[in-house]
């Protein structure tokens, strides 16, 4: 059995989002977002895969396609296949998400 201490994933950049795998395996993909203040992703979209998108730290917006929401600690959603995902961190903390994908999106 693996395990991972989700704590020693997250790290932070100037430079934009951060990316950390978690889990990859033929059925499942998973990695942590981190996010720092005034960050955010590039649009995401994966024709195949459903996302569940859980807030680990901190305060996000979350746009699925046109609409957004607003999530703090613990909030969680799905984007269907082939929605477009972005995340923004809506607050000066640092936020950090949890990404989850089934099956593993094409790209990766």
């Amino acid at each position: 059995m693996e395990r991972k201490d989700l704590t020693e994933l997250v790290h932070f950049s100037e430079e934009g989002a951060h990316h950390e795998a978690v889990f990859r395996t033929r059925h499942l993909w998973s990695e942590i977002l981190c996010l720092d203040k005034n960050q955010g992703t590039d649009p995401m979209t994966d024709p195949e895969a459903d996302v569940m998108l859980t807030v680990v730290a901190g305060e996000v917006v979350i746009y699925l396609d046109r609409r957004f929401k607003r999530f703090k600690q613990w909030g969680a959603t799905v984007a269907p296949a082939g929605t477009g995902v972005v995340v923004k961190n809506s607050s000066s903390e640092p936020a950090v998400i949890l990404i989850v994908a089934a099956p593993p999106p094409v790209d990766v």
